[in-house]
């Protein structure tokens, strides 16, 4: 059986200020300052959390990276 496509989602928190992750690779959890951190710690942890939670034997894994921040427009 083929398991669906893993993702990663990035999202801010304006409250928080701070990007938190949302994502179906097992044991993923991820909070950053910026963006940029965010997708160190990913690029770091999801190999990490797919070989130790998600049975992957393969060495390359695709997945799908999304970020999403809510913003304003100053119309003039």
């Amino acid at each position: 059986m083929r398991k669906p496509p893993y993702f990663v989602k990035a999202s801010w928190d304006d409250q928080a200020k701070v990007w938190y992750s949302n994502s179906n690779i097992p044991g993923l959890v991820i909070e950053a300052d910026t963006l940029a951190e965010f997708e160190r710690l990913m690029n770091e942890l999801a190999p990490e959390m797919l070989s130790a939670n998600a049975d992957v034997h393969q060495v390359n894994v695709p997945f799908e990276f999304s970020a999403c921040q809510k913003r304003e427009l100053a119309v003039a």
